[in-house]
């Protein structure tokens, strides 16, 4: 029996152990998607801050904060993480973190009132920064567990297991709680479920809780039956003096990694481009059709259905083609999608084409020409949306060193994070230059051709670790 090897060089896991890992996103996902996506972030924005204007800059400070600490740890901890040898109790301790967090977003109620305004952000910061630690962790054990021929496939089916997550839960609070008592139709509850009361606005705060719990139970399969690394057998300490010397080391031998910083460079354009497109997608059809939250909720839920067939074809396509073309061919159709869905007005498609304005059926939701158009469209652009978060991960995990696998991963996941201002300020710019909600929209095709441009220049080679001079 010939023993499968990993981008590690050793023996990859068995399918439970890999397998085991995809559920680490399935767990995280659902929390992404119902609370900083589609329900709580707005609702904080809206209803707690009760400013949307001063609500989305509370929330543009926070994510900026996030990328500050971000900057200052993240690498350092991948570094230790490296010399130590473990990932799981990273992930571990981070989980309960945030899913102790999630809960307590419950007490967050409209008007500043429970927790209040900044007692909610600081909650809302400590969750989002052991996001994105718990991340980096999870993140590097995948070149270690998978097999190589397999691993695009396995980071795709991550993908697609946490948006099969998001979209089940997202059924189920607008089943059990937010379309209740809005439609007269028969298979609805007369009334929300356990008593939740909507003008308290509980059917918002309960994805908190939901997402909190859901995510502590589906991270038990990664801590265990996925395979960990060796432990050293050093101190922690002695861990941290030497990752840190080494975070140092790395920098002042950054020409030796310059195919990984251009194609980190490279990510921070397109990435930022791509979520742009997902985060203001609902923004601008919103403004353009007079969408409601139970219908953004509706567009959400078939999204991420969308999005979880994208991730599994693309993982195929990335273990055929290989990351990188995968990558590219994502960032292209994701640019030509974006710029069909600015061409979409409520009489008009395809920039010049006008249609009729007149409802084509009797269901509720998406009843025009424009809308059907719009919904359509977005779901080819999901598709290669979590195509590129995958391909983009599979190819960190390709080109990086072994041996420095969670210290890059660390770095991967500041590029994402430390330039998140960076599309919404095109966006405001350009909609506020033009006054118009389509340029201002249109214009994130300018950051995912930029990112294009230099991921040209990327070669799929794994780096080795640069000799110390001393």
């Amino acid at each position: 029996m010939t023993i499968e090897r990993s981008l590690a060089g050793t023996p990859a896991a068995s399918p439970l152990g890999y397998y085991s890992w995809t559920f680490g996103q399935m767990a995280r996902d659902p929390y992404y998607i119902m609370v900083v996506i589609y329900i709580f972030f707005p609702y904080f924005s809206n209803s707690v801050v009760g400013d949307p204007v001063r609500g989305q800059s509370l929330i543009g400070y926070l994510n900026a904060t996030v990328g500050v600490i971000l900057a200052l740890t993240a690498p350092f901890l991948g570094a230790i993480a490296d010399k130590n040898g473990r990932r799981k109790p990273w992930v571990a301790s981070t989980v309960v973190i945030m899913s102790i967090g999630a809960v307590l977003l419950w007490y967050i109620l409209p008007g500043g009132a429970g927790l209040g305004i900044y007692q909610g952000l600081f909650l809302l910061l400590v969750i989002s920064v052991a996001f994105a630690i718990s991340e980096v962790f999870h993140n590097a054990m995948l070149p270690a567990v998978a097999p190589i021929s397999k691993i695009g496939s396995i980071s795709g089916v991550a993908f697609a297991l946490g948006n099969v997550g998001g979209l089940s839960l997202m059924l189920f609070v607008l089943f059990a709680f937010s379309m209740p008592g809005s439609q007269p139709w028969s298979f609805l509850p007369e009334a929300p479920l356990f008593g939740i009361d909507q003008s308290a606005h509980e059917h918002d705060r309960i994805v908190g809780p939901i997402a909190g719990v859901w995510m502590f139970l589906f991270t038990l399969p990664v801590l265990l039956f996925t395979p960990d690394g060796k432990s050293s057998g050093g101190s922690v300490i002695s861990a941290a003096r030497q990752g840190i010397r080494d975070v140092v080391r790395t920098v002042k031998q950054l020409p030796h990694y310059s195919n990984i910083a251009i194609y980190l460079l490279s990510r921070m354009f397109f990435i930022d481009g791509m979520v742009g497109v997902m985060t203001f997608g609902g923004v601008y059809a919103s403004g353009t059709f007079g969408w409601d939250t139970t219908t953004l909720l509706i567009f959400g839920l078939c999204t991420s259905g969308s999005a979880m067939l994208g991730a599994w074809a693309g993982g195929i396509i990335d273990d055929r083609l290989g990351s990188i073309s995968a990558l590219k061919i994502s960032i292209t159709m994701s640019s030509i999608v974006l710029l069909v869905l600015v061409s979409i007005q409520p009489d008009t498609v395809l920039y010049v084409i006008s249609v009729s304005t007149e409802p084509v059926w009797s269901f509720p939701y998406f009843s025009t020409i424009p809308e059907i158009f719009y919904f359509c469209t977005n779901q080819i652009f999901a598709m290669f949306f979590v195509t590129g978060l995958s391909s983009s991960r599979t190819l960190m995990a390709r080109i990086s060193p072994p041996e420095m696998t969670t210290q890059f991963f660390g770095l991967f996941a500041l590029s994402g994070t430390v330039t998140a201002f960076l599309a919404p300020l095109l966006v405001a710019t350009t909609t506020t230059m033009f006054d118009s909600q389509r340029v201002g929209f249109g214009s994130l095709a300018i950051l995912m051709i930029i990112g294009s441009v230099m991921l040209l220049k990327v070669k799929e080679e794994q780096a080795t670790a640069a000799r110390d001079p001393d």
